[in-house]
């Protein structure tokens, strides 16, 4: 039996060629303190930050986030930090729309300690993605029922600060 012949990227149609989005949005969220919970039966650390509050802006939608949201957090025996965000956004007009994300934070060892202090490192030094869906019963914003998004990220002291993008 013949394996198919795999086309090369530059012999896709255009539209397979490369990822194409749009800014969504600028999300500043302010954590709390996190609790440890220490290392779970998984062998990982686990920890849990509140959300404590936070605003987005950007060209179609802008408000604020509503208090009571929380990062799950999982640190990996190879250092990397797996997110689990969960988080109700309320628009500048009173639409309200949960946002849920999984994510990835990794890099040096010496950048993720400074993080972890709560200095300020260059979001160069690290990798910081996450992947976010939404859901909402509003009308209005019923279009980001159907958007995936990719964002990317800077941890600072207490807070965390996304460039939001929808995948076209």
């Amino acid at each position: 039996m013949s394996t198919p012949s795999i086309p090369s990227i530059d012999q896709l149609p255009e539209a397979l060629r490369a990822v194409r989005a749009r800014a969504l949005f600028v999300l500043q969220l302010n954590v709390g303190k996190p609790s440890v919970l220490g290392t779970t039966p998984s062998g990982s650390l686990r920890r849990v930050g509140v959300i404590t509050r936070g605003s987005f802006r950007g060209d179609r939608l802008e408000g604020d986030v509503l208090e009571g949201g929380s990062d799950w957090q999982t640190v990996r025996a190879d250092g990397a930090v797996t997110l689990d965000v969960r988080l109700v956004l309320k628009t500048a007009d009173d639409a309200l729309i949960t946002m849920r994300y999984p994510g990835l934070r990794h890099g040096p060892a010496e950048a993720l300690a400074r993080i972890d202090k709560g200095e300020l490192v260059d979001p160069a030094s690290y990798y910081l993605r996450v992947t976010p869906t939404f859901e909402t019963a509003a009308a209005k914003y019923d279009w980001l029922n159907r958007v995936l998004a990719v964002g990317v990220g800077q941890r600072l002291a207490g807070e965390v600060i996304y460039s939001v993008f929808e995948v076209l």
